[in-house]
């Protein structure tokens, strides 16, 4: 449930800030009465994001194991090579976001057609609702708990519309900047979680090789090992990294907090643990950096009282 609400209300703000920039920005011009073309834009893209759900919910059931699990796997690498670009494309264009979104109203009405406008919101909304499905899907089938993930998207989204709606309307004030701050470095976690889980995903299907297939280093002796397979250093790199679901069961409520937070799994085999780690050292480290170097021009613009771009009452 934690991972899927944090991820429904990172996702459902930044929709929320997108349409209300939107709405604010039409109704500033005078032109409320294309306001209904925008919500068909979005009211499309929202259904698009729930058609995707529903396909890769029940999609799979016809579907032999390994199809399953080369599906799952490649589709939580897609799922986490979308959150990486989120989190740096929000870095990155956080400060202009306003400016982009009225150039593209502005362009849309200067062409006259109804469908400029459906477009606009269609495209703008639908990247969000794509990547929140993928990244939910991903982190349900880590988890294994589709109802209480389901629950925590919900109450995700329904934080992120009420805050988008007083944002907007300036009844209260968020600092954007710190928000997705904080939010991209737990995000890089959490993708490293699913970036894992995918790892399990494609060594169980064969694809790529681990425990479950002929390359798999059998334990020798009284060496430890998880159903005849070498675990710890003697079942590098094939083999299993460890054993610890004596101490932590599986399924259980904290392997379950863990699996869906920060991928942790009591046991791992040495491609996952990998994968895991040297996700979180390129990408935290790039994202550190990127965090460090943005912060003298946050201090510039606070200091000649800049506001970041976004809709009235947001700072």
């Amino acid at each position: 449930m934690l991972g899927s609400l944090l991820i429904g209300l990172r996702e459902g703000l930044e929709a929320a800030l997108i349409v209300g920039i939107l709405v604010a920005y039409l109704s500033r011009l005078g032109r409320r009465d294309v306001l209904p073309r925008l919500w068909i834009g979005v009211g499309l893209a929202v259904a698009l994001s729930l058609g995707i759900g529903a396909v890769l919910t029940f999609g799979a059931y016809e579907l032999t194991f390994q199809a399953q699990e080369i599906i799952g796997g490649t589709l939580s690498l897609v799922a986490v090579g979308f959150v990486t670009w989120m989190i740096f494309w929000m870095q990155k264009t956080a400060r202009n976001l306003k400016k982009e979104l009225h150039g593209g109203v502005d362009r849309a009405l200067a062409s006259g057609g109804m469908w400029g406008i459906v477009v606009l919101g269609f495209i703008s909304v639908a990247r969000e609702g794509i990547e929140t499905t993928l990244i939910l899907w991903s982190v349900v089938q880590s988890a294994g708990s589709a109802p209480t993930a389901l629950v925590g998207a919900v109450i995700g989204f329904a934080i992120s519309i009420t805050a988008g709606a007083l944002l907007s309307r300036g009844i209260v004030k968020l600092n954007l900047g710190r928000f997705f701050t904080w939010t991209g470095g737990i995000l890089v976690v959490v993708a490293a979680g699913v970036l894992a889980y995918a790892m399990h995903d494609l060594q169980e299907a064969g694809v790529l090789p681990g425990p479950w297939g002929y390359l798999a280093p059998a334990a020798a002796g009284g060496a430890a090992a998880v159903g005849g397979i070498a675990t710890g250093w003697a079942g590098f790199p094939f083999g299993y990294a460890f054993d610890v679901s004596a101490a932590v069961a599986p399924g259980g409520t904290l392997a379950t907090l863990g699996q869906a937070t920060i991928g942790f799994m009591p046991v791992m085999t040495w491609l996952q643990v990998i994968a895991w780690a040297l996700y979180i050292v390129i990408v935290g480290t790039i994202f550190v950096r990127r965090v460090r170097a943005a912060r003298p021009a946050q201090k510039k613009a606070t200091a000649i009282g800049a506001a970041v771009p976004a809709p009235e009452g947001i700072r």
